[in-house]
């Protein structure tokens, strides 16, 4: 219980600073005179980081030892929060924020595995993975109190101060009670797929993000795009090739893996467009402070925190395709009654969006992981799981850098009078993700979708797992 504490202890600080970092973004922008698309930046930097690197630390951990490999983590990720509390500019902060998160892909897989290998029987593994998904729901939901407190009171530097006694005291539990642990046979290390997944996420998120500033046509974003693009097929074309690839693309011949990680990819666009619109909506055009505008906030959170749990058993018991319905519905339902977003628009109308988001989202956390595994031959089961990991962050990058772009094309005058109206737009976006949960959901998990799976485990010699209970409790949050 130890090992879980200190393990949760990185879960808390890493999904602590998803909310936190977007209460503080009116701040940072008033401070450092950034741009909206420089906020975006601070944002999707450190998930295009986390995406790019969580599978290269996952396999890295099996190589050289899962104790040293996450204490290099921490190490990492209190450094960039010390370094994000002195910066003295917005590109500066970007850095920091990339460096926090080259610790933090070390962090949330390399802990699960830790967790794995400690509890070996099956009940008390379930019981333990339930704990640290609690953890996502718990850190959410006091990251825009916390948030608001500190920027209200400290200023926005302090929101990253909080991560440094957590993590250093994590350092030193961790070197005295976490046992040190290798995989048998570690996969080899692939620098020119890991190479091409970088290009293919970068040139993609910055070309949608400076689109709208530099112009969609000009030769530097159609640039981007075009590498983007050419890195894309670079990888596929390579990976195939190979005999232990990064990433088999033979996987996504099973439907319900290719489904849950394109449900990845929309449910957390959903979420990152969602906070980076409510937090400029509630302080720039509202006029609230920062803890005000984190209250408000509150209800998502908490929401996330009762539902994902919950979650969690619909799934084991009733599979994954009513949670993911019911997690669709909700995020569309909430994305619609705000598409006619006002300056003036009632509290408890808000709340009630909030709740509703809160709870799509806390149902679609446990069946993203659930129905990636069950496609999945029993012996990949670690490398769904850490797909759909990417997943979530490649979907939070691309949520970020598409709604806020869309915004900022729509957007006519000042932020204070004119961003309400020009939100409608990114809101729409958020319908379509919602709805694509919906129809993902239901095509994934009927019986076509499990032919396909079968047909992937033919190809490996591998039997697919049958039980839904146990795999869908390794749902872990957003990062």
């Amino acid at each position: 219980m130890l090992v879980l504490a200190i393990c949760c202890m990185s879960l808390f600080i890493v999904g602590l600073d998803v909310t936190v970092v977007n209460v503080a973004l009116p701040s940072i922008q008033r401070e450092l005179h950034a741009s909206v698309s420089g906020l975006q930046w601070i944002v999707a930097a450190y998930s295009l980081v986390l995406a790019s690197l969580l599978m290269l630390s996952g396999s890295t951990a099996d190589r050289v030892g899962r104790r040293r490999t996450f204490q290099v983590g921490l190490a990492l990720f209190t450094l960039g929060s010390l370094l994000c509390s002195l910066a003295p500019s917005l590109p500066t902060l970007v850095a920091f924020r990339m460096i926090q998160a080259i610790g933090g892909s070390m962090l949330n897989p390399v802990a699960m595995s830790i967790i794995t290998n400690t509890f070996t029987e099956r009940t008390e593994r379930a019981r333990a993975i339930g704990i640290w998904g609690g953890v996502v729901g718990l850190s959410m939901a006091l990251g825009p109190v916390v948030g608001g407190i500190l920027v209200s009171s400290v200023g926005w530097r302090s929101i990253f101060w909080v991560n440094i006694p957590v993590g250093v005291t994590a350092i030193v539990l961790t070197a005295l009670f976490v046992p040190e642990s290798k995989a048998p046979r570690a996969r080899r290390f692939d620098p020119v797929g890991q190479v091409l997944v970088m290009i293919t996420l970068a040139a993609l998120v910055y070309g949608i993000i400076e689109g709208p500033g530099r112009g969609w046509t000009s030769a530097l974003i159609l640039g981007c795009f075009g590498l983007a693009v050419a890195a894309g097929i670079g990888f596929a074309t390579y990976e195939s090739r190979r005999d232990q690839p990064l990433l088999d693309t033979r996987f996504f011949r099973s439907a319900p893996f290719a489904g849950a990680t394109l449900i990845a990819v929309s449910s957390f666009a959903a979420l990152g467009g969602f906070l980076l619109l409510n937090t400029i909506y509630l302080q720039d055009v509202r006029g609230y402070s920062a803890l005000h505008a984190g209250l408000y906030m509150l209800p998502m959170a908490a929401m996330t925190a009762i539902c994902s749990p919950l979650s969690g058993r619909i799934v084991g018991s009733r599979g994954p395709r009513l949670p993911l319905l019911g997690a669709g519905l909700a995020l569309t339902v909430s994305a619609v009654t705000l598409t006619r977003l006002t300056a003036d628009t009632t509290a408890i109308s808000l709340v009630v969006s909030y709740l509703l988001f809160g709870l799509g989202f806390g149902l679609v956390n446990a069946p993203i992981t659930n129905t990636a595994m069950a496609g999945m031959p029993t012996a990949q089961a670690g490398v769904a799981a850490a797909v759909a990991s990417t997943s979530r962050q490649v979907g939070a990058s691309l949520g970020v850098a598409v709604i806020g772009s869309a915004v900022v094309s729509a957007l006519a005058g000042p932020l204070r009078t004119g961003f309400a109206l020009a939100s409608h737009v990114g809101w729409w976006v958020i319908v379509g993700c919602g709805a694509l949960v919906v129809g993902l959901g239901l095509l994934t998990t009927g019986p076509w979708a499990r032919g396909t799976a079968e047909q992937v485990a033919k190809e490996f010699g591998q039997p697919v797992p049958t039980r839904d209970a146990e795999p869908a409790s390794s749902a872990v949050g957003p990062r």
